[in-house]
């Protein structure tokens, strides 16, 4: 149960760039569909701002109970991730050739978002209760490869390969952080060189010309490189105070591709210039550093594994987004966090500081 006294060790810091940070986000989206005729998309403000009040609300239980509880519980929540993206294969609902949403009620859920907490909980328990001072071999690193392995592949099959490969980066930075033996993590680096190429005979037609055009946009500036062509314009043209708030032309004149989504940061830089561009970041970047420092300070293993898997998550999804827009990654379809529309990704962010702040809390206790 909630203890009254942990509220003199809520970790303000954590709570404050989060809301800063989904408050910015709300501001940059009101410019996207201020610029937009449609009338649809005048609504996705109010939505997000909904979203956002839901996620506080998660944020809030998350917290509110002992995080050391989620290690008992953490198969049983795994597995019903796991069975939510089984029935999004079967009863999903199509958006823009992806399966990829449930439908529940009056809302739309997308379990891809949640497993990422799923799996990072699930990584925390399991390597929390088998550290190895020589690190893990091989063979101890069968059943997180598993844990892995099978919402990977069936979110792949939506097809989304860009959350499969985030599960993929995020295992990997929680496996590097408890440590990998010697031989094993060279014998892993070797294997992921050689099955690199060929992944590229599995890939979709789509997902193909996405590379082709990260390496040479140019190649087809009318045609697959227009969007991160446009891209990079939107993010040169603020210079470096940018054009001024609603006043962004490359958004305006709809030359930019999901506006509101994966090329959110590319409105806000053209808007907002390399000053606005470098405070977003850097309050990322505070917000990475300060769940690192949570990790540091846990007294407890499973803690300090799940404030690394968390960190992580936030980590590679910006270094992901803002490397897509400014054409230094293939475009692969990751959110950019508390910017980007989308209810179940801004509520998933806040699961996550909410379990940040849970192990903040519980690091000047002795529970």
């Amino acid at each position: 149960m909630f203890d009254r006294h942990f509220i003199q060790y809520f970790d303000w810091g954590l709570f404050t760039v989060a809301v800063l940070l989904g408050c910015m986000g709300l501001i940059t989206l009101y410019s996207v569909v201020t610029a937009d005729a449609a009338a649809a998309q005048k609504t996705l403000v109010i939505k997000q701002l909904i979203w956002f009040s839901v996620g506080l609300g998660f944020m809030v239980v998350s917290f509110l109970f002992n995080y050391k509880q989620l290690d008992r519980y953490a198969n049983g929540f795994y597995a019903l991730c796991i069975l939510m993206l089984i029935a999004v294969l079967f009863f999903g609902k199509y958006v823009g050739g992806s399966k990829r949403w449930l439908v529940l009620g009056p809302v739309s859920v997308q379990p891809s978002e949640i497993v990422k907490i799923a799996v990072i909980i699930a990584l925390a328990s399991y390597y929390s209760k088998n550290a190895y001072t020589r690190g893990f071999t091989l063979r101890q690193l069968l059943i997180p490869v598993a844990l892995v392995a099978i919402p990977f592949a069936l979110i792949v099959a939506q097809p989304d390969l860009g959350t499969a490969l985030l599960l993929v980066l995020i295992a990997g930075s929680t496996t590097v952080f408890v440590k990998i033996e010697k031989r094993s993590f060279r014998y892993l680096i070797f294997s992921g060189l050689v099955t690199v190429p060929l992944v590229w005979f599995f890939l979709k037609d789509y997902q193909k010309r996405r590379i082709l055009t990260f390496l040479s946009p140019e190649g087809d500036p009318l045609g697959a490189g227009y969007h991160i062509i446009q891209s990079k314009i939107a993010i040169g043209s603020g210079v470096l105070t940018g054009k001024g708030y609603l006043k962004g032309t490359q958004n305006a004149l709809n030359f930019l591709p999901e506006q509101h989504t994966d090329f959110i940061f590319s409105v806000f830089a053209e808007e907002w210039g390399f000053v606005g561009s470098a405070v977003l970041i850097l309050l990322f970047l505070l917000l990475i550093i300060w769940g690192l420092n949570v990790a540091y300070s846990s007294r407890d293993p499973f803690g300090t594994i799940l404030a690394v898997g968390i960190s992580s998550m936030i980590f590679w999804q910006v270094f992901v987004n803002i490397g897509m827009v400014m054409g230094l990654m293939p475009v692969v379809g990751i959110p950019l966090p508390f910017v980007s529309y989308g209810g179940s990704s801004i509520a998933t962010t806040m699961i996550a500081i909410g379990l940040l702040i849970n192990v903040s809390m519980r690091r000047f206790t002795l529970e």
